[in-house]
């Protein structure tokens, strides 16, 4: 029987099938509790986590008896993978099982920013008629989407973009130009120079690494589309949000959905108040109820086999 320590929220089902068999701490609060969470990882030989959970630095040098870490989710940037190689410790994420999630999240903000007629709420209940201002909007079918990052989640959104009658192009900095999944996809492979000028939508879906850091900063954002779309489901540090703001309130920008940010929770910040075409969520592109069930049965799954 193993010690499994969950320091953040996963499906109750899916905690119950692992202490069906194993010593299971389930804490969703223990990543907010950093001494009794690195004092519980002392004896874990598995630990469980999400993106808020800092797998690096202290809480990594207490994994003295671990042996796997489970990832509830596919972003490892809060996970020292090298220093966990290093200590034999297994890193699991879970490839795959939020992907619909993100892209019905990419596609919904696609419409909404796209048409622009979804912030009259306030206006019409007060009795204003602003029809004529919000007549204007794009429809989604024609347009190009450009895909940043071209994995299961970058295919998945793709594939609902062309069911909606989509232009679809992708770049990946790791696939080659004539790698197979683009003709399996129909989608058309392009540098990225050529997909931030072209697309009418750009979203972005590459993990946070050196290469990807400040990848959108205000140079690449001022070279896209006059009048385009930017959303990032990625990582925070990708997108220069001052000058992604700065674009959208001068015009050049037709919209951003923000979903994740250098810091988080993101902190009360006057620049982002009141800004034209700018929709913030607060990291839940990739949260659904079924999203949720499916990376939870996953991890739990993959460390029931790693166990054995």
């Amino acid at each position: 029987m193993a010690r499994i320590v969950i320091s953040e929220f996963m499906d109750e089902r899916a905690v119950a099938q692992l202490a069906a068999v194993h010593d299971v701490l389930y804490d969703p609060l223990l990543v907010d509790d950093a001494p009794r969470l690195i004092s519980e990882a002392q004896s874990a030989e598995v630990l469980i986590v999400r993106n808020r959970t800092q797998v690096r630095h202290a809480l990594l040098s207490a994994l003295g008896r671990c042996k796997v870490v489970g990832r509830l989710g596919v972003g490892l940037d809060n996970i020292d993978v090298a220093g966990c190689e290093v200590k034999g410790v297994r890193v699991i994420p879970a490839s795959g099982a939020n992907a619909l999630s993100v892209a019905e999240y990419v596609i919904t903000a696609t419409m909404m920013l796209l048409r622009g007629a979804y912030v009259s709420t306030g206006a019409v209940a007060a009795g204003q008629w602003p029809r004529a201002a919000l007549s204007d909007g794009r429809e989604t079918a024609g347009q190009s989407l450009g895909v940043v990052g071209f994995g299961v989640i970058g295919q998945t959104t793709a594939r609902l973009a062309q069911a909606l009658g989509m232009k679809v192009m992708a770049h990946d900095a790791m696939l080659a130009a004539d790698a197979p999944v683009f003709a399996q996809t129909g989608v058309r492979c392009v540098g990225l120079d050529e997909l931030v000028a072209q697309a009418d939508v750009v979203s972005l879906h590459v993990p946070l690494v050196a290469t990807t850091q400040g990848l959108f900063n205000a140079a690449r954002i001022a070279a896209m589309k006059p009048g385009a779309i930017l959303i990032n489901t990625s990582r925070g540090h990708i997108v220069d949000l001052t000058a992604a703001v700065a674009a959208l309130r001068s015009g050049r920008l037709g919209g951003a959905a923000i979903d994740v940010f250098d810091v988080e929770p993101l902190p009360s910040s006057e620049m982002l108040q009141d800004c034209p075409g700018l929709l913030l969520t607060p990291h839940v592109s990739g949260l659904s109820a079924q999203a949720n069930e499916r990376v939870s049965f996953m991890i739990a799954e993959k460390i029931l086999e790693h166990l054995r």
